[in-house]
């Protein structure tokens, strides 16, 4: 298993104090989002490059053909992307060029329907695919990304052309533990999520949730239970572990997951959860103040020659930080650090840091049954959400039995703090009434944003799986 990690980073100039005004106060979310704060290094050309590298057969301007082509030939504007249009008119259309794409004379976001053209991404892609990943950092491009970024950061220490031009993607050091059998591996620090799934399964392990069911209120409840453990550890201890000392093996370890699980009541909510102190724990950290991911994609892939892919990738919110260069828009990825560096007189892990590179929910993950074979490769896009759609969709592969479709398709139950969200029109929304009875009084029953894909070996051929719940969204009438 070899993970790549092209997570942004922080220009160096960041400090702790990047979002606090000269008060020391934090500022609202929006303020710091569409503006150059927001803006981390890109990384996703120095990763596809260094897996390229690596792994490619094809020749790299082969790769960009597909992209070029969509970009200068067209799409339309489907129901989904037509809402966020309706919603986000600041965000898309912040600068002129995002305006000229989405919207109007008017000012009115273009109907679904509507072909979209985008040459000046088209040429931006070409010059990639002929100059390689150094046309990116290293010249016009790059240097056109750092103009951008510093004309819009209302501080000292904004993005220069030396701060793309030193960025490297880098191998890490995978997560990985057994489930029942199963090994799964997934990502480690800067991101959360392989973690915080093995935290949740490892957690649920001495639960028989196989003899529960999948439509049994109790199954759901222990998730619920494991999640908000997992989730008090990464609020405490997960960030870059280049920039502070992050107890991977210690959270992963099963006799601390065993632990860990004993907190867990199958008829009872815990009135409160905290973090834990795994082997290795630092001390005097705090929880910091980060605001929710939401603009992620995820694919997985199982190649012919039995390579499997699982991959995620992210802007952070809807059009990022709403900033344009080369005809795509700039990510807010810096907003995944916590805007405040030091709580109750403790330091956030997760501060931000020249260089630093910010946490993340990405949980790409690969799945090897008890012979060692691989059988699956999950993720998700969705922020926060993505370590428990993942953590779902393996559990519904391997406690449950079910095909990558139907695992993906479970209803979702997620818990924010002491609020819990159930999918709306799901049996999980008519069964409130048991998990209140356990203890969960604050229930929310909403559509989630979910995006979880996969590809699983089912009958010796690999099958592909997308969530059915993007469909209807993505029709274009």
């Amino acid at each position: 298993v070899q993970t790549l990690d092209g997570r942004e980073t922080a220009p160096r100039g960041a400090t702790p104090e990047w979002f606090l005004s000269e008060d020391g106060t934090t500022p609202p979310f929006r303020e710091s989002v569409l503006s150059g704060l927001s803006v981390g290094v890109p990384g996703n050309i120095a990763l596809a490059a260094m897996a390229h590298n690596e792994h490619g057969n094809l020749e790299w301007a082969q790769l960009f053909e597909p992209a070029i082509a969509l970009a200068r030939g067209g799409y339309k504007i489907n129901n989904r992307l037509h809402g966020y249009l309706e919603r986000m008119p600041d965000r898309v259309g912040k600068s002129e060029a995002g305006k000229a794409l989405f919207y109007n004379a008017d000012g009115e976001p273009l109907a679904a329907g509507t072909l979209v053209r985008n040459e000046q991404l088209a040429r931006s892609l070409e010059r990639i695919a002929k100059g390689g990943p150094e046309l990116f950092y290293l010249a016009a491009l790059g240097g056109e990304i750092a103009q951008t970024v510093a004309a819009n950061t209302p501080r000292e220490g904004a993005m220069d052309t030396f701060d793309l031009g030193i960025y490297e993607a880098k191998e890490r050091e995978a997560v990985c533990g057994m489930y029942r059998g199963y090994k799964i591996c997934g990502m480690g620090p800067p991101s959360s999520g392989g973690v915080a799934v093995m935290q949740i399964l490892g957690q649920l392990e001495r639960f028989d949730l196989a003899a529960l069911g999948a439509e049994n209120p109790v199954t759901w409840h222990l998730f619920l239970e494991s999640q908000r453990l997992a989730y008090a550890d990464r609020g405490l201890y997960l960030a870059d572990s280049d920039f502070v000392t992050v107890p991977v093996a210690g959270l992963v370890e099963p006799d601390y997951l065993a632990r860990r699980s004993m907190l867990i009541s199958a008829d009872a909510r815990a009135s409160t959860v905290e973090a834990g102190t795994p082997t290795g724990a630092p001390q005097a950290r705090a929880l910091g103040d980060e605001l929710p991911e939401r603009g992620t994609s995820h694919f997985s892939v199982a190649g012919a020659d039995g390579t499997l892919i699982s991959y995620t990738s992210t802007i952070e919110g809807p059009f990022g930080s709403g900033l344009m260069a080369g005809g795509f828009y700039l990510n807010n990825e810096l907003t995944d650090f916590s805007r405040s560096p030091v709580r109750d007189g403790k330091p956030v892990a997760n501060r931000i840091e020249g260089g630093k590179r910010p946490r993340s929910s990405m949980a790409p993950t690969v799945v090897f049954d008890p012979s060692g074979k691989p059988v699956l490769a999950i993720g998700a896009a969705g922020g926060g959400t993505i370590p428990v759609q993942t953590a779902r969709g393996i559990i519904g592969v391997i406690d449950f039995g079910l095909p990558a479709k139907e695992a993906i398709a479970l209803p979702f139950i997620m818990g924010f703090g002491d609020r819990v969200l159930i999918e709306k029109g799901t049996w999980l929304e008519r069964a409130i009434p048991a998990f209140e009875a356990f203890g969960h009084t604050q229930i929310i029953a909403r559509n989630a944003p979910l995006k979880a894909g996969a590809v699983m070996l089912e009958d010796g051929k690999w099958t592909a799986a997308r969530d059915p719940r993007i469909e209807s969204a993505l029709i274009v009438p």
